[in-house]
């Protein structure tokens, strides 16, 4: 593996030429290692039929190296071991550095595009269905109540289920795990009544004990979560017997059952099967359609789990590989995109056949990102005028970009902003547009900087933001912070703050979250009548009367500019049509389950 890394290092040094005049001193400059051991790289590479290596003795006499091999050939060979020893993103890595334009990249992007997808084999006389998925974002752990990422939350709904789920396409909840339920008069005491023989990857079966672990598990947790705000409003959970299970409320919430449909309320076996809460992140056992039986950094592998109480999957397995294929070295920590999923590439190299083989479906779930102001820290946005003037300024610009470049955001595949896109914005000057501020505003905003507040991932979008307020005369800084601080003290020092709300199947629960923490931040005046909507969501039966009354929200922050939003795109994904059976779960994500693919005859 090595010698590949250093041909490629060899070849983008010398390789404009296929013949080199070379010095024995240059190469051990080159490889940073002594003479002896430059001498022992090139004779490897000449026995492997890479180079020719004519040798001239004596200090300071050329040799004739040339290259009898395309650098394309060799990180292809270098990715397929690679892909076997489970190290793609440092393989990927050293491509790029070693890269002398796009056309190296490209090579290896198209071979990826033939590794991943639909793979069927012969093993002792039955046909073994494999998916290859590759996915942006790195699977730190499946455990529901660690899991930070989409990625993950994707993995985790394969291997583990909820007592109840809802219908796709509706807001419909539906039994699962629990085949039914009755819940009081007062709404507070809800009593769910478990399917009989329903059993974990690791042969135990699943009891009222289980449930009851988990729920107590997310209620006592310190651990920051999304929807925490429900998890902590149980009372108390019990088993009333082994096949039933009582969960008090301490008041009324109709979102109560919408949580449970989460990926964060999936039933886990009590103890955690003895795991430990690290391991068990790695080394998990649920009740969902796979179970996982390998996960390393950039590799994850699910086997069907033949006794799913639903009946078994048609894959036989699913490996899921990280692939940070199409962002900058120096972004490769932070994958942009939100979508976990990677839109598959392709590239002229490829027949035109090939290139029609592949087919797009959007999700029904969309992204939406927005910008809030901080009206409780003293400054520039107490002033509803500059707020005023700063979204219509982002708005100008957006317009401006439409103008240029059709769909510009949901064309984009690699990022939030493209390269391109960036270009247009900061050439162009659309707040030229815009209606004058007074002499006394214009000195305060050239006078003050504005501190814009984001997550790593959304950085660009920020950056967006700084560079066209700065065309209007603003002075701006970004501010980049990891997900679990985003919500503390940073926050209340930052003006303007840059986020998205996933908007599936747990939009309601997203918003209310999302409307609690901005209350921590707008106008004292506006914050009572927030609050005041949110207790009647929260004791609002009818989810569609529960959707208005977050309309009634968003558009009360957006007349007082406290809230503005920036774009809203749809997740996508690609697909052979050899592969049948794609569908989109409530979430919006790929089902694995319902995939399959006929065998080639």
């Amino acid at each position: 593996m090595k010698l590949h890394h250093q041909f490629l290092l060899l070849h983008s040094q010398y390789g404009q030429h296929i013949e080199v005049q070379i010095t024995l001193d240059e190469l051990a400059t080159t490889f940073e290692c002594t003479h002896r051991n430059a001498l022992n790289l090139i004779t490897r590479m000449a026995e492997q039929g890479w180079i020719k290596w004519n040798s001239q003795r004596g200090r300071g006499r050329r040799s004739t190296l040339t290259f009898l091999i395309q650098p394309e050939e060799i990180a292809i060979e270098s990715m397929m071991q690679t892909i076997q020893r489970k190290d793609i993103q440092q393989t990927l890595t050293e491509i790029r550095q070693y890269a002398q334009s796009s056309t190296l990249e490209n090579k290896v992007q198209d071979w990826l595009f033939g590794y991943f997808g639909p793979h069927s084999e012969m093993q002792r006389n039955r046909q073994v269905d494999t998916l290859r998925l590759p996915i942006r974002q790195q699977i730190h752990t499946v455990d529901p109540l660690y899991m930070n990422l989409l990625a993950e939350s994707f993995v985790s709904s394969h291997i583990f289920d909820g007592l109840v789920r809802q219908a796709s396409h509706t807001q419909q909840i539906i039994p699962h795990l629990a085949h039914d339920w009755e819940v009081n008069e007062l709404r507070t005491e809800w009593t769910f009544f478990l399917r009989k023989e329903v059993m974990f990857h690791h042969g135990q079966m699943m009891t009222a004990d289980d449930v009851v672990y988990t729920f107590q598990r997310l209620r006592q947790t310190s651990q920051p979560m999304l929807y925490r705000f429900i998890a902590k409003q149980i009372e108390s959970v019990r088993a009333l017997n082994n096949n039933t299970v009582q969960i008090i409320l301490k008041q009324p919430s109709e979102l109560f059952l919408p949580f449970l449909c989460t990926s964060r309320a999936a039933i886990v076996p009590n103890g955690l099967n003895r795991r430990g809460e690290e391991l068990f992140g790695v080394k998990p056992s649920g009740t969902g359609p796979f179970r996982m039986i390998e996960m390393s950094k950039d590799n994850c592998v699910l086997e069907v789990f033949k006794p799913h109480f639903q009946g078994r999957a048609h894959l036989d397995q699913v490996e899921i590989i990280h692939i940070p294929w199409n962002v900058a070295p120096d972004q490769l920590e932070q994958p942009d995109r939100q979508s976990p999923f990677h839109m598959m590439h392709q590239h002229t190299s490829r027949s035109s056949s090939e290139q029609g083989a592949w087919s797009q479906m959007h999700s029904p779930v969309t992204v939406r990102k927005f910008v809030t102001y901080n009206t409780r820290k003293e400054g520039l946005l107490r002033d509803p005028h500059i707020r005023a003037h700063i979204s219509q300024c982002l708005q100008l610009a957006r317009e401006t970009e439409s103008g240029a470049l059709t769909h510009p955001i949901a064309n984009d595949s690699s990022s939030s902003l493209s390269d391109d896109l960036w270009t247009l914005q900061s050439s162009a000057n659309p707040t030229a547009l815009l209606p004058e501020l007074n002499p006394e505003k214009i000195v305060q905003i050239s006078t003050t900087s504005l501190r814009i507040l984001t997550i790593p991932q959304y950085r660009k979008d920020a950056r967006w933001i700084a560079n066209t307020l700065q065309q209007a005369g603003y002075q701006c800084t970004v501010v980049s912070t990891p997900v679990e601080q985003f919500k503390g003290s940073v926050r209340m020092e930052s003006d303007l703050i840059v986020f998205s709300l996933t908007r599936d199947q747990d939009e309601q629960l997203r918003l209310f979250d999302l409307y609690r923490t901005l209350a921590g931040h707008v106008e004292h005046h506006t914050v009572i009548d927030i609050e005041t909507l949110l207790e009647q969501i929260q004791r609002q039966p009818d989810p569609l009367i529960r959707t208005q009354y977050f309309q009634h929200i968003e558009d009360r922050l957006l007349s007082e500019y406290q809230l503005h939003i920036l774009y809203e795109k749809p997740f996508q994904t690609t697909y052979l049509p050899s592969v049948r059976g794609v569908t989109f779960n409530s979430q919006g994500w790929v089902d694995l389950r319902h995939i399959w693919f006929p065998p080639k005859i």
